[in-house]
This record gives C-alpha cells, structure tokens and sequence, in this order.
C-alpha cells in the first residue's frame, strides 16, 4: 500500500487511524488508535492524537498539542503551540472517567492561539479568534474576538483574521480581502 502522507521517522502511528493525502507529521508525535486525520494537515513537533479524534482537511497543530477524545477540529482550524483541550470536567486520578468524555466542537476556520485553554463542552464557531492564553469555559460564537481568564468577548473577526469595526449600519468590511459583514443582534455574517 502506498503511503501519501509524511510522517517523520520518530513518529508513532498507531492501527486504525485513518491519515489524509499530503497531511505531514513531525518529530516525536504520536497518532493514536481510530482517529481521522484529513488531507494537507500539518502536525508540528510533539503532538499527540488521542483515539477517535477527528480532524478536517487543512488543519493546522503547532508543536506541544494534544488533542483528546471527543475534540472534533473542522476544515482549515489553526491550533497554536501548546495550546490545550481537556475532555472531562471534573478529573479525579482515582476517579475512572473513560467513556464519558465531554466533546468539543471547533468549527470550520477557527484560530486557537499558543498556551489557551478549551475546557470541554464548549464549542468554538466558524472563523472564532482565540487569543493567547484564553481559558475558554463557555461557548464561542462565530467570527468571535475573545481573550483573557475567563473568556471574554471584545471584538468580531474577519474570515482573513482581521478585527473587524462595524458602522452605524452594522457592516464591516475586511481591509485585505474586501469581505463585507453584517452584525445583527450579536452575531456576524458574511454577506459577500
């Protein structure tokens, strides 16, 4: 069978795993059992994948990630250098929680910055913007700016990642590709 993706030589890739054309794994990262890696991913240095974790094409990890069990990553997701996931709420080490981890959902083009923190069950929307060291404890809406510990909202981004300023109108306009967007009773859409 022929290999179409990269692995490095100090990779581990566990039976099971499904593994995209063109997706390329780097120095001492470890893929687990059963997970869904799609095409043109790119996993830096010292990544792990837990089992059944699913990721979409083009997504992004930089070094010092792990992805646990019930994250899901969409298309074209970027997670900054240890950044991290948990999959249970409340972890005790005399305490079996397997088989009941919380999911997380990030959605299509969401950015995670370096050292932030999701903690499970709270999804991320589409194009959200995570800045460095944000611990995440509620849900993220699409196109969101949000920052700091907890969490909060201070801005609205662009598909192209730039912070958005909306006019009397509610429209914004992405100053590098030209994107208009509508805000409408806190929540943003592109409309062209």
């Amino acid at each position: 069978m022929v290999r179409d993706f990269f692995a490095h030589e100090t990779a581990i890739i566990d039976e099971g795993c499904s593994i995209g054309k063109g997706t390329k794994i780097w120095h001492f990262s470890h893929i687990m059992p059963n997970c869904q890696l799609g095409e043109n991913c790119n996993l830096g240095q010292n990544v792990v994948i837990s089992p059944e974790v699913i990721l979409g094409n083009n997504v992004k990890i930089q070094n010092n990630v792990s992805i646990y069990t019930g994250v899901i990553c969409e298309d074209d997701v970027f997670l900054g250098p240890s950044m991290v996931f948990t999959n249970v709420t409340n972890p005790r080490s005399a305490v079996n929680r397997r088989g009941s981890y919380e999911k997380t959902l990030v959605k299509r083009g969401a950015s995670i910055g370096a050292n932030a923190t999701i903690v499970c069950g709270n999804d991320i929307g589409e194009f959200a913007f995570i800045g460095a060291g944000t611990v995440v404890t509620k849900t993220v809406k699409p196109y969101a700016l949000v920052v700091g510990n907890p969490a909060r909202q201070i801005g609205w981004m662009s598909e192209y990642g730039h912070r958005l300023t909306f006019d009397d109108t509610g429209k914004a306009i992405c100053p590098e590709s030209g994107e208009v967007y509508q805000l409408t009773d806190h929540h943003v859409s592109k409309i062209q």
